[in-house]
């Protein structure tokens, strides 16, 4: 009857904030309008030169640590989801896991872009299910994309910002609670559409791949804009079958913080309310795989979900991957 329960949140964004006037006089051109009236965004964070995904990591964890009131010796295992990492190698989950002294937890990272966090709560929550070593999880979504973005392209260096949350899951013996369904998808025929494309092995970092911005974030080829929108309802349909539920019986839909009409697009196919899919975009930008524990941890502190409620974490990401999840309170 093992099951992975959330037991509570934490997050961090960096100290350093930038409206979008900033850009505005970066670029040399009135992007603030476009952003504020087509994606509400409004501001973001960006880290500072010596800050990087761990560091974000660790200040997430510790808020995390201190609501559930768990000391980090306690914690069993340490995910953490970023295409953002400190380094190739090693792992930013061992970084994080040195820094918090949690010296009792094993460590991995998880790369699938921005629909990491949601896959890594699936794989955590498989972890206590399966293995009984395993009882206090700390899942968490990071991401400090401004270290990788051409401050010439408007198409990217507007959008993307930092950030990292993440969630405790703990043992319960109650399967009416927590982890409820998953489900992992991939179209990987995306895979070369939008990326960081050099400083792996494929194109190793050189003086060609600096000079053509190969090392930056780049959009190489526009996506369908429908995509997201059917993909997203598609997983939340599913899940309301294998759960035997309707759309009308889930509390809030955590989705991937792009784009607010893709979101408010998916809601309208499921004939659920706006206000059910809460967004955090508005004064963060785009986080990648720290927006879905964002927007749950931004939930959780404004007192907007209760015991017993269902949710679902939808996410999406490069490459291209989906993940959702549902999860009881």
């Amino acid at each position: 009857m093992r099951n992975a329960h959330i037991i509570s949140s934490g997050s961090y964004v960096p100290e350093r904030e930038l409206p979008n006037a900033y850009f505005n006089e970066l670029l040399g051109e009135n992007v603030s309008d476009w952003l504020e009236e087509n994606l509400q965004i409004y501001s973001r964070r960006w880290c500072q030169d010596d800050e990087a995904a761990s560091d974000l990591s660790f200040k997430a964890a510790i808020n995390c640590l201190d609501n559930a009131g768990l000391s980090p010796e306690a914690l069993d295992l340490i995910i953490v989801a970023t295409d953002t990492p400190d380094y190739i190698s090693p792992s930013t989950a061992t970084i994080v896991q040195d820094k918090l002294a949690a010296i009792n937890a094993g460590t991995f990272d998880i790369n699938s872009a921005c629909a990491g966090f949601v896959t890594a709560l699936d794989v955590a929550s498989k972890y206590i299910r399966g293995d009984d070593q395993y009882n206090n999880v700390l899942v968490i979504g990071a991401y400090a994309m401004s270290k990788h973005l051409n401050r010439e392209d408007k198409k990217t260096v507007t959008l993307f910002a930092d950030g990292a949350a993440c969630v405790l899951l703990q043992a319960i013996e109650d399967k009416s609670k927590g982890f409820q369904a998953s489900e992992l998808i991939s179209m990987g025929q995306y895979n070369s559409w939008m990326g960081i494309y050099g400083g792996g092995s494929a194109y190793p970092l050189d003086a060609k791949i600096v000079a053509a911005n190969d090392h930056k974030l780049k959009f190489v080829h526009k996506f369908p804009k429908e995509l997201n929108p059917v993909t997203w309802s598609s997983m939340a349909r599913k899940l309301n079958d294998r759960l035997g539920v309707s759309s009308d019986d889930v509390s809030q839909y955590f989705i991937t913080q792009l784009n607010i009409n893709s979101i408010h697009e998916t809601m309208d196919a499921l004939k659920q309310d706006h206000s059910k899919a809460h967004t955090i975009m508005h004064d963060y930008a785009y986080t990648g795989s720290a927006c879905i524990p964002m927007a749950f941890h931004d939930a959780m502190s404004k007192g907007m979900l209760k015991s017993g409620d269902l949710l679902y974490f939808i996410g999406s990401g490069g490459g291209l991957a989906f993940a959702s999840a549902a999860f009881r309170l």
